[in-house]
């Protein structure tokens, strides 16, 4: 396995293990996070993609997701392996998630009546059901990293912390309505999982809404690359 691989399996496990443990920090009644807040929640996704890209960002570029690498490919800023690259991303959620499960276990084992409370803390599901308007909450949100990480990488400030920025202010403002995926691993790996680890009194693993946080962010980070071109920069 080539390094850039490798990289992006340990950075996007890194991202889900912040990132998930975050979401069960602050969920879990038997957590001292427990109501933290969204603003916890948003900035500790943040910090958690700072700590993930930093770690890979000199070997693999750290997209740590799917959509970043196919957009980054369309806007011929990327020239690797997309499928080696989403099958490492895939993996890397799978496991990141798993190391959070396995921590916070007893925490979930305490959670009684809270079904709903447990499949939100791996993956993604809508506050208001309108598949019109989740569709377009992933894809302008994916729109918006997409198009700020084509920036940065052509700006003075660059590296990890401008997009960790980006991430915190995409969930402050927009990332309400969904819970913002704006990855396709990190929602669909983390439903996976929810389906195959023994959690206590889990419920279905939400499959009917599954593919919109797959589908729309390849389609923002698609349309955002395709601006990038038009605007010639």
């Amino acid at each position: 396995m080539s390094n850039d691989i490798l990289f992006e399996f340990i950075g996007t496990t890194v991202l889900m293990l912040f990132g998930s443990g975050v979401n069960a920090n602050m969920s879990l009644k038997a957590s001292f996070g427990y109501k933290g807040g969204w603003a916890v929640t948003t900035i500790g996704w943040g910090f958690g993609v700072f700590v993930a890209a930093f770690i890979a960002d000199p070997y693999s570029g750290a997209h740590l997701n799917p959509a970043l690498t196919v957009g980054l490919a369309l806007s011929g800023k990327f020239h690797g392996s997309i499928a080696g690259y989403a099958i490492a991303q895939m993996l890397g959620a799978m496991f990141g998630v798993c190391l959070m499960f396995l921590m916070y276990k007893p925490h979930f084992d305490a959670e009684e009546g809270a079904a709903d409370t447990k499949l939100g803390v791996f993956c993604t599901s809508p506050a208001v059901k309108s598949l019109f308007h989740n569709f377009m909450s992933e894809f302008i949100g994916t729109f918006m990293l997409m198009f700020a990480v084509l920036m940065v990488k052509g700006a003075q400030i660059s590296g990890p912390f401008p997009v960790a920025i980006v991430i915190v202010a995409i969930g402050m403002a927009l990332g309400g309505a969904t819970g913002y995926a704006i990855n396709p691993v990190r929602d669909l790996g983390p439903r996976i999982m929810h389906a195959l680890l023994p959690i206590k009194g889990k419920r279905d693993s939400n499959w009917g809404y599954a593919w919109l946080p797959v589908v729309a962010p390849m389609c923002g980070a698609a349309a955002a690359a395709g601006f990038y071109l038009l605007l010639g920069i």
